[in-house]
């Protein structure tokens, strides 16, 4: 186990393992320590090398720390700090246990399992909560900040094993005052994730990530996504020129109501669409609980608990040896989440951090 030493006596973190590696980060297992015996576990996310010395990525990377802090909400991922060592920045967050909703529905599949209709919609009922809540958020003026978060996608979506589903990763979100975007010079996000306007270099609003939400439902009910192709450029093609199919065609379970609701999100034209979060957050509750009883967070972590019992974590990333200390003088606010895998177009990247980064030595640390 290495350590990784920030304030001496103060605030101490030792790596467990590796969690997730995606595009622009690494995010790492952690025990935050602290006095008589204290200990945490969270989760560290370090800035890949090739990112760590770029002005435009290190800002943004801030600004999100900063932004995402503040969004204190239970169907969000919660961060707790931001720190900066020799130039190389990470963050300390709240640690899920459990998997992405990537990993959730590669599990169904591998274990030929159906996810029941009530639980899909669900599942994107409280990612509505989240979005709900980010959409509204405000500064301490009052005033809007106008978060879209322009990468909802399985990879962002985290089901801890209780059955809290939580939303992170608002690395290439738009805020007013936080983050810095270039909206019709190129776009961020996952090709066939997106809605027709981010796909087609326009400028977006929170009704972008209500059709990234429907997409999202329409995996879980169908098990396909209709925009997936073989190309990020085919696919964004498809989000743009396709027609959407009959969902009931797909799944026989889709009953009309919910087809009409799937229909409603990624509806081409905006105006068409659900206005906000909240309005489909109604429809997707109405459905599930009109007749009484429905899904909880209980439902959904029994269901998932009992999918991952037999799975094999052996292939899990161990670590070893290896102490990394850093000065007392590393200070930080914020946090944030990254689950990596956002493709970007028309952006570039150059120059490569040698090994004085953060994040080459935590690897070295750990292998």
């Amino acid at each position: 186990m290495a350590e990784l030493t920030l304030i001496p006596g103060e605030l101490r973190y030792e790596m467990v393992r590796k969690i997730y590696e995606g595009g622009m980060g690494v995010v790492y297992e952690a025990q935050q320590q602290g006095a008589r015996g204290f200990v945490k576990r969270v989760a560290i996310k370090v800035i890949r090398e090739r990112y760590a010395r770029q002005p435009e990525f290190i800002e943004n990377f801030i600004g999100e720390a900063k932004l995402v802090a503040d969004l204190i909400h239970t169907n969000i991922v919660q961060t707790y700090h931001l720190g900066d060592f020799e130039g190389g920045y990470y963050i300390c967050m709240e640690l899920i246990r459990g998997v992405n909703l990537e990993q959730f529905i590669e599990c169904l599949q591998r274990r030929r399992r159906k996810l029941p209709i009530e639980l899909a919609v669900f599942i994107v009922s409280r990612l509505a909560r989240g979005l709900a809540y980010a959409h509204s958020k405000t500064d301490r003026d009052d005033r809007l900040l106008g978060i879209v978060h322009r990468d909802v996608s399985p990879k962002n979506i985290m089901i801890a094993f209780e059955g809290d589903v939580k939303l992170t990763d608002f690395g290439i979100a738009k805020a007013r005052g936080f983050l810095k975007d270039k909206e019709g010079e190129e776009v961020a996000g996952k090709p066939e994730f997106m809605s027709p306007e981010q796909a087609d270099f326009q400028i977006t609003d929170k009704r972008s990530d209500i059709f990234s939400a429907g997409v999202v439902l329409s995996l879980l009910l169908t098990g396909q996504n209709v925009f997936k192709a073989t190309t990020a450029e085919e696919s964004r093609q498809r989000v743009v020129e396709c027609l959407l199919p009959d969902f009931t065609t797909l799944n026989p379970d889709v009953e009309p109501r919910l087809n009409q609701m799937l229909h409603r999100a990624m509806a081409r034209n905006v105006a068409d669409r659900f206005q906000t979060a909240e309005e489909l957050l109604y429809d997707l509750e109405y459905f599930i609980y009109h007749k009484g009883y429905g899904p909880t967070n209980e439902t959904l972590g029994k269901f998932i608990r009992e999918l991952f019992r037999e799975e094999d974590d052996s292939s899990a990333p161990k670590t070893k040896g290896g102490t990394l200390k850093i000065p007392a003088a590393t200070r930080g606010t914020g946090g944030t989440k990254d689950s990596g895998g956002t493709a970007r177009t028309r952006a570039r990247t150059s120059g490569n951090v040698r090994g004085s980064s953060l994040f080459d030595q935590i690897k070295r640390k750990l292998r």
